[in-house]
């Protein structure tokens, strides 16, 4: 039975990307920050008593600003496959708080590594380590955007993900590490965070048809993304991991939407008229704005033979649906 070590685990990725090991018999563990609140909910419907026989899915409190505790956690575990995930994620709040975002988002994946790197020299075992790098980091690059692209970040978030991107391959070369990085361009699900635009537009739409909310107020509509579905991303990054060699993947779509259209379609599924409703609130812009990110998956099709199945219509009505049925109100 394959271990495997996912930092993250509470978060819309974490949560898939056990569902899909847990399947495949894996022995799953996860790092959770301690917190007041209850903060597993996207992993309570996996989650067993530890001290049953057949459980398979364990988490550990720990941090990625905290060394030692990352350190000691894959000492103890020995993992075959190490998913760091873990991250400050949210692009706009990362220019709030900068230091907090390189800190848990560049300087947590380097600490992820150098304990891969000394329980290899301790003990010769060889892990497996995949680094959740982002098409945020190809900023400005004109689409489409490939593993080929320079990197031209536009926000704090983005350049801790290019700090994070070039550890991975320096320890991989330096110190012979399985160290792959996955390029996931934006990938969403009825799971993601209620603060991210995509998941705030079709809460928005359910809260508006509950009579909860009479408008619902946006940043820039113009910006166009390629947007995914997150369980279908997951397994990429497993597929990552099981290739002879350590290498990079862009992992997107190829297809290009502006939040815009993203608005249009989840309102026209509720049977509203957008344009009634939406309001833009200039807080919420960016300093400096990704205008287009457009995914060239010619290497992961042909390499890892991954290709989305979700099409953007489909995965704006499966959230928008789910939202309605009062899943995140």
């Amino acid at each position: 039975m394959k271990k495997a070590l996912i930092t993250g685990i509470t978060g819309q990725d974490g949560s898939y990307l056990s569902e899909f090991l847990l399947e495949k018999e894996y022995e799953v563990h996860g790092m959770i920050r301690r917190a007041s609140t209850f903060n597993t909910s996207r992993i309570d419907h996996l989650y067993q008593d530890p001290h049953n026989e057949d459980t398979k899915l364990f988490l550990h409190y720990g941090d990625l600003s905290d060394s030692g505790t990352v350190s000691d956690l894959i000492r103890k575990i020995q993992p075959d496959e190490i998913y760091n995930l873990g991250a400050q994620s949210h692009v706009r709040i990362s220019f709030d708080i900068p230091e907090y975002t390189a800190d848990i988002t560049g300087l947590g994946s380097l600490r992820v590594l150098e304990a891969a790197k000394e329980l290899k020299e301790e003990s010769g075992k060889e892990v497996r380590v995949y680094q959740a790098s982002s098409s945020e980091m190809f900023g400005s690059s004109p689409p489409p955007q490939s593993e080929r692209t320079p990197f031209h970040p536009r926000s704090p978030y983005a350049s801790a993900k290019v700090f994070a991107f070039h550890n991975a391959v320096n320890y991989r070369e330096a110190h012979d590490l399985f160290v792959s990085n996955g390029i996931l361009f934006n990938h969403e699900s009825p799971r993601r965070g209620e603060t991210f635009v995509t998941r705030k537009i079709t809460r928005g739409v359910a809260r508006i048809i509950a009579g909860l909310d009479e408008k619902l107020f946006l940043g820039n509509l113009e910006s166009k993304r390629d947007w995914g579905y997150a369980p279908e991303y997951m397994e990429a990054a497993w597929k990552i991991l099981q290739q002879d060699k350590p290498d990079d993947f862009v992992i997107g779509t190829g297809e290009t939407h502006s939040v815009q259209e993203f608005v249009e379609t989840a309102f026209e599924t509720a049977g509203l008229r957008w344009d009634k409703f939406v309001e833009i609130d200039p807080r919420y812009y960016r300093p400096t704005e990704v205008d287009v990110l457009c995914a060239d998956t010619s290497k992961a099709k042909s390499q890892l033979g991954w290709e989305p199945k979700t099409k953007f219509d489909g995965l704006v009505k499966l959230m928008t649906t789910s939202d309605l049925e009062g899943h995140g109100i």
